[in-house]
């Protein structure tokens, strides 16, 4: 696990790339690209700063720093809304090999993932959501649909999640259909998979174990890309009403605006707060070596991060369009991305059936 000073410099390094290589321009010609992502600042980003490596144990070729590590990227890409296959693939694809406990699927597939030249896909939702299964296994073939699949456009493999484990399979195989799914988002792209007794590789893992550990790792990394961008709402909020003058003075200097902005801080700062406590109460898993335990508290840390992220990203980006006027509902600015991003974020892999309180 890194420590929290190599977080802050890798947080610094990512944020620095992205600044020079992923600016408003970037992001446009990106939305409206194929792929939905910058393939060069994805390229930059794997072989000058190793994002995809982060999360990859070394014995599998990676850099070993950990799934915290991953989700420090995860969150400064949250900041820029730029949706490459780190959270699809990096996070998610290469949790679900990790966990499966196929060394030999690792040891095949994580090497090239780990220098950003595969792609993954994790195939989970049914069309109600990820309460339910999408795919299904029957006489050994994959049958059914996911629905809602990150990078599933682009991957090379498709990591399938079924009620009889985990299945491996080519993304290009003739017996699987991928359209891209209608979203408010253009930020980010979905895809539904059809699988029509498509010949799977059985992974392995524990089917109930295994989804109940991939729904905690994507409400985490869905709260730390919502802290990302919550943060760089108040920043471009700040740095607006600090430059536009209303009635011969800023209106950041009026009292009622600078009430709001300490709101919006507070409700940054505290997701900050619950996100991180998500992110280390989850388990660890490095390889062939056992993982390392949940936190005694990691089921509700998880309940409060998704819940509390989700109202405060809400929150901050309404304030951020109220207080940057007109111009915050116009095509050209960036308002309307973040407020699309954060409900979009909010129906992300489900939410908790209710809220949790704990107990006296």
């Amino acid at each position: 696990m890194s420590s929290a000073a190599e977080l802050q410099e890798l947080a610094a390094t990512v944020r620095a790339v992205l600044a020079k290589h992923g600016d408003r321009d970037v992001l446009r010609r990106a939305i409206d690209s194929e792929r939905g992502y910058d393939e060069r600042l994805w390229k930059l980003l794997c072989e000058q700063v190793g994002v995809a490596a982060l999360a990859v144990p070394e014995e599998y070729g990676g850099i070993g720093a950990g799934l915290a590590a991953a989700l420090v990227v995860v969150e400064e890409l949250g900041r820029t809304l730029h949706a490459p296959p780190m959270l699809g693939s990096a996070v998610l694809g290469t949790q679900a090999l990790l966990w499966s406990g196929n060394a030999e699927a690792c040891e095949r597939l994580l090497p090239e993932v780990a220098e950003g030249t595969r792609t993954l896909a994790l195939c989970w939702a049914g069309p109600r959501g990820w309460d339910d299964l999408g795919v299904r296994v029957e006489s050994g073939k994959l049958s059914g649909t996911a629905h809602y699949v990150l990078d599933g456009g682009t991957a090379d493999t498709l990591i399938v999640l079924t009620s009889a484990g985990l299945y491996e399979i080519d993304a290009a195989a003739t017996e699987i259909t991928r359209t891209t799914a209608p979203t408010m988002d253009p930020t980010r792209k979905l895809t539904e998979v059809t699988f029509d007794g498509a010949p799977g590789r059985a992974l392995g893992g524990d089917p109930a174990t295994v989804t109940s550990l991939l729904r905690d790792i994507a409400w985490a990394a869905v709260a730390a890309e919502q802290v990302g961008a919550a943060d760089q709402c108040l920043r471009l909020t700040v740095d607006y009403t600090r430059s536009r003058v209303q009635f011969g003075r800023p209106i950041g200097s009026f009292q009622a605006l600078k009430h709001r902005m300490a709101d919006m801080y507070v409700l940054v700062e505290s997701a900050r707060s619950v996100a991180y406590a998500a992110i280390a109460g989850l388990p660890e898993r490095t390889g062939a070596t056992a993982p390392a335990p949940a936190h005694p508290d990691a089921a509700l840390d998880l309940a409060a991060a998704r819940i509390h992220c989700s109202h405060a990203y809400s929150a901050v980006v309404g304030e951020m369009v109220q207080m940057h006027g007109g111009i915050a509902i116009t095509w050209e600015h960036e308002a309307h991305l973040y407020f699309k991003r954060a409900h979009a974020d909010t129906q992300l892999f489900g939410a908790p059936a209710r809220p949790l309180a704990r107990p006296a």
